[in-house]
């Protein structure tokens, strides 16, 4: 039986039950991890206060931003990555960072066992675990989802008002919340019905587009190989360009995505979505790759953004296969230098400018005008060839009367 625990603790609904139940359950030492990635809010300022009024015997908080954004948001960047063409998985690549360092906080204090609070039905159980195993093999990982006799966020609250636990939750919003320097997801709740419009109470780092400014904001991006390093010409830091960017995206109504989407048990789930900055990079990276990478290095990279993106939702973080992707990925960054210009107006995001000193793009070659580089009768013998099998498959078909 584990002696010494240290949990992954938000101060939210599922966390702050945890604390109790393991050590009602374990009769063992908890102490509580908070990982700062940018969520902001009068929690972080009170969490570490909370979990040792809830019963943990020490309570970690840690400033990682910078890490996140640098050694996980922007990797994640580089590769385009997008889960099922939607979700720029906010959730999903915050969890190998908090289990890394649960991992580091359990060698340090000499623990012999994890916790998380993520459900039985979730993504965040497996991306806990497997960055779990994947760092110290031999740990002890308890889930108090899988174990106890709750059985949905109505009867955690009753607990909570049972022992006094302040929680977020409450009986009229009990969707669960998750928030970062990237983004915010809203789950379950009111949102389990798919046919209902989340309502406007649910906006937290946007606007809605009705209440957008009437007039376009003109903003322009830098990049130095592959990673955004400045705002309308100033140099930033990582976290000081997301906190920026999330406050102009956010402010134009730009980020929201609302979606169904496959979670790795084999469970659908709605879930909304709120990614300002996020949003508008992932369009200004793609624009400024369009000058600066090769075709066919474009689209064979394209063709493995699906798996990267399935590796990042699925947990795979600190998988070789993950690794060797973004070594892939990362290889051909670096001439994606340059600056993107972007329209942002009322949740439109809109690329209206790029430039690279190493575009591939050539006037001279894409003009319609008179030019003397390109030979447009050379084209028909490039088609010929290239239309040959398609020429011999139809005449035997026809020979063969089919």
């Amino acid at each position: 039986m584990a002696r010494k625990i240290v949990l992954a603790y938000s101060g939210g609904l599922d966390t702050s039950i945890v604390i109790k139940w393991l050590i009602e359950k374990y009769n063992a030492e908890v102490i509580a991890f908070c990982a700062d990635l940018g969520q902001g809010g009068e929690e972080l300022g009170t969490v570490r206060e909370k979990a040792l009024k809830t019963g943990a015997s020490k309570a970690y908080v840690e400033d990682l931003r910078t890490e996140f954004v640098r050694d996980y948001i922007f990797p994640m960047l580089r590769a385009n990555a997008m889960y099922e063409g939607t979700y720029l998985l906010g959730t999903s690549i915050a969890r190998p960072l908090i289990a890394k360092k649960q991992i580091d906080i359990a060698l340090k204090e000499g623990a012999d066992a994890v916790a998380h609070g993520a459900t039985g039905k979730g993504n965040d159980q497996v991306r806990f675990e497997f960055t779990y195993y994947a760092l110290k093999p031999d740990i002890t990982v308890i889930s108090p989802w899988r174990e106890w006799s709750f059985d949905s966020r109505q009867s955690l609250i009753a607990y909570a008002e049972k022992h006094a636990i302040p929680v977020p939750a409450t009986r009229e919003k009990p969707y669960s919340t998750d928030r970062n320097i990237l983004h915010i997801s809203y789950e379950g709740g009111i949102l389990e019905d798919p046919w209902a419009e989340p309502t406007q109470d649910m906006y937290t780092m946007m606007v809605s587009p009705e209440k957008a400014p009437d007039r376009p904001t003109y903003i322009e991006v830098d990049y130095r190989e592959g990673n955004p390093v400045g705002l309308d010409g100033k140099e930033l830091s990582p976290v000081e360009l997301f906190e920026r960017l999330n406050a102009i995206a956010g402010g134009n109504g730009i980020g929201r995505v609302d979606i169904v989407e496959n979670r790795y048990v084999g469970i659908k789930s709605r879930g909304v979505y709120e990614t300002p900055a996020g949003t508008v990079l992932h369009a200004a990276h793609r624009a400024l790759e369009s000058i600066t990478l090769d075709r066919e290095v474009f689209h064979l990279r394209d063709s493995l953004i699906q798996k990267y993106a399935e590796l990042v939702y699925y947990g795979y973080w600190f998988a070789p296969e993950r690794i060797m992707l973004q070594a892939a990925m990362d290889t051909i960054q670096k001439d994606v230098t340059g600056t993107v210009r972007l329209k942002l107006y009322k949740g439109n995001c809109l690329v209206v400018g790029r430039k690279s000193p190493n575009s591939l793009y050539q006037p001279d070659l894409a003009t319609f005008e008179a030019e003397k580089v390109y030979n447009q009768k050379d084209a028909e013998g490039f088609i010929k060839l290239n239309a040959l099998r398609l020429r011999v498959n139809s005449m035997l078909r026809g020979t063969r009367g089919r």
